[in-house]
């Protein structure tokens, strides 16, 4: 097959290292794979996976009739046989390419919730047997692959001298580390309650948060981190920045604090894993605790923020009390992601999807609806903007209410 990967954008993120990474994969099970994409830090995952890049107008509209022409000729010129978007802008140009176009359309959505404008007769690929469930009601196909993880790259062992010595991080305190970026939707809540909790537990106990990423919260965060450590008295709290590989971070980490992409990667190095969420939700995996979050995805809503501080603690506290604990949760979560999350089982699935989408066409009448529910969007998020109360991330706001 040959076939195109439309990220949706092109910085570091969960859903578009999953992309790339299962590109990578399908590319070394024998097809021809090419990304498309603004210019961006991601370019550089592309081109060292061995994958073309081939570029887009970091200026342009999204989503956008030009890029939908741009779509369509390049699946033509070169004989295309799947356009496949992530999130819903590059859902709706590679639908409206298929459209009139020789190659089929695949949408991933590794947000927490669907676009509901999304035609239903695109294929959709989703992260959680709950969105599945909550997204499959009028829609043609929706599939299931869970965050994939490449567990031969991200494995226990991995050398740490030299961040260690760049971030000047001696060995010895309970290191917590968050990789992830610095943005108000899904994480700034839990980033900031980390921070303030560790400031206060660090007069007592020798922890240290390592916070690596960047993005439009990183001013907020550093002035909490600066309040935590003058509470602390000490560096209890460090920003690293973006790394555009983060996999020393997690195998210098003692416990890792994350959600979605990020969580399953912790499991790869067999860290012990505190789950974020919102609402002041943090739950450690256990195997009494795993149901769950095969179920629901790996975050969680909680009764309210103020109850964070204390579960976050209570979590912190008995992983730090107990060594022992530590090594049996890392060892069941790395068994964990190889048996069930591996980056060839999601390939093979992944290859299963296209096939079968090649074998059918998008239905003209969802062009129409779709024209409507996005125009429809874009208005609602206009006067939200004009209001200053609009998310960056539009559909990875908090997507669903407490039980």
């Amino acid at each position: 097959m040959r076939i195109l990967v439309y990220p949706h954008a092109m910085e570091v993120g969960g859903s578009q290292l999953n992309a790339v990474e299962l590109a990578a994969t399908v590319q070394r099970l024998g097809h021809e794979v090419a990304v498309i994409g603004e210019p961006g830090p991601m370019v550089a995952h592309v081109t060292a996976a061995g994958l073309e890049h081939l570029p887009l107008d970091p200026g342009r509209r999204r989503p956008s009739a030009a890029t939908v022409r741009l779509l369509r000729d390049l699946a033509a010129r070169r004989r295309l046989d799947v356009i496949h978007g992530y999130e819903w802008p590059p859902g709706v140009e590679a639908f409206y390419a298929a459209l009139t176009g020789p190659a089929a359309a695949v949408c991933t959505v590794m947000s927490m919730d669907v676009a509901p404008f999304l035609p239903g007769s695109l294929p959709l690929v989703v992260g959680t047997r709950e969105i599945q469930e909550r997204a499959t009601p009028g829609r043609r196909h929706v599939h299931l692959i869970e965050p994939p993880v490449d567990v031969t790259a991200n494995a226990p062992g991995h050398p740490v001298g030299a961040f260690r010595e760049e971030f000047d991080l001696e060995e010895g305190p309970f290191d917590l580390v968050i990789v992830g970026r610095l943005v108000q939707e899904l994480k700034l809540e839990g980033i900031l309650t980390a921070i303030d909790v560790t400031g206060r537990l660090a007069t007592e106990l020798n922890l240290r948060l390592i916070i690596v990423g960047d993005g439009p919260a990183r001013l907020e965060v550093e002035t909490r981190a600066a309040a935590a450590n003058a509470a602390a008295g000490r560096r209890a709290v460090v920003l690293t920045g973006q790394l555009l590989d983060p996999r020393p971070a997690y195998a210098a980490a003692t416990a890792c604090l994350a959600m979605g992409g990020s969580a399953l990667r912790s499991l790869a190095f067999a860290k012990p894993l505190i789950v974020q969420g919102e609402r002041g939700y943090f739950e450690l995996l256990t195997p009494d605790s795993e149901k769950t979050f095969l179920s629901q995805g790996w975050y969680g809503l909680g009764s309210g923020p103020e109850e964070g501080s204390a579960r976050l603690e209570s979590a912190l506290r008995t992983l730090i009390a107990d060594p022992g604990l530590r090594h049996r949760l890392g060892d069941y979560g790395r068994g964990l992601v190889t048996d069930r999350f591996s980056l060839d089982r999601a390939a093979r699935t992944q290859l299963d999807i296209y096939q079968e989408a090649m074998t059918t066409r998008p239905t003209p009448a969802d062009a129409l609806t779709t024209a409507t529910g996005v125009l429809s969007h874009k208005f609602r998020r206009k006067y939200h903007r004009l209001r200053g109360t609009a998310s960056r991330d539009d559909f990875n706001t908090v997507a669903r209410t407490p039980k």
